[in-house]
């Protein structure tokens, strides 16, 4: 009997040092949650996905309060989030919403395949196991790592092996881009509009191009020449657009024979 009495009044004495042990613990080592970086996680979408360089929301929000970000990093919130976070650290937000593009036209119809690719099928895996799966070594493979990637729902393989992207629900997130072993997702003003050069073979002589991509631009320079607003410059083999002086004209469209470039407004996943 006094052996179990012993044992309660042990065990019960343990229990109280314990309890009190636990929350001398607490109290030293308890990490108090910035107010301020409260705030500022309130004004983020909670997608994780990385756009702002540094590991997740949590870790951005901290970055912001202690003034080693700039407010509008972040470029998946909305314009009315990121004022909100600039005016909590006093600050001022000037973003300006982007959304994904695919520069390349190269279907399955219309790119040339090396042969037959059975290799790990992803784009990264192909371009480091064989160069490529297509005879253009600039063109989109479409394995889709990019769709994969993607956070928001935004993208979507279309039939012609090209990726679709859904300018409604694009964030500008830029992941996408960089999973793009390729570089063919390029990132453009999301109210934008203009032309576009849905292409990215740099390869600068014509038969070669016409070979590898019937869709591929030839370097003919006509969409430049013909371009009232003088708003095309042509780099790298690729022809590019100053948007502050394009105007939709659809001059270099109708001009470009082999309709590598389109408007903006009327590509696939535009919605203004």
């Amino acid at each position: 009997m006094n052996i179990v009495l012993v044992t309660i009044i042990f065990a019960a004495a343990l229990a109280f040092i314990l309890s009190v042990l636990l929350a001398i613990f607490r109290k030293v080592f308890n990490v108090k949650t910035d107010v301020l970086v409260s705030l500022i996680r309130d004004t983020l979408p909670g997608a994780n996905c990385g756009a702002c360089g540094f590991p997740g929301c949590d870790g951005f929000a901290t970055a912001v309060a202690d003034h080693e970000a700039a407010p509008d990093k972040c470029t998946v919130s909305s314009a009315e989030e990121t004022k909100k976070r600039a005016e909590l650290v006093g600050g001022k937000a000037d973003i300006k919403p982007v959304v994904a593009v695919v520069a390349c036209r190269g279907t399955k119809e219309t790119a040339l395949p090396k042969g037959i690719y059975t290799g790990l099928e992803t784009c990264r895996g192909a371009k480091i196991g064989s160069g490529g799966t297509k005879l253009c070594a600039w063109g989109c493979m479409g394995f889709g790592d990019c769709v994969n990637a993607c956070k928001f729902g935004a993208l979507s393989m279309g039939a012609d092996g090209i990726p679709v992207v859904d300018f409604s629900k694009c964030k500008g997130c830029k992941v996408c881009a960089g999973e793009c072993p390729q570089g063919i997702i390029r990132l453009i003003p999301k109210e934008e509009k203009g032309a576009f050069a849905f292409c990215n073979n740099r390869n600068t002589i014509k038969a070669m191009v016409k070979k590898t991509c019937k869709a591929g631009c030839i370097k003919c320079g006509a969409c430049a020449k013909k371009c009232p607003s003088q708003a095309i410059t042509i780099e790298n083999g690729i022809p590019n657009i100053d948007y502050s002086k394009c105007n939709s004209c659809g001059t270099c469209v109708e001009a470009c024979p082999q309709k590598s470039l389109l408007l903006i407004e009327k590509s696939p996943g535009f919605c203004a």
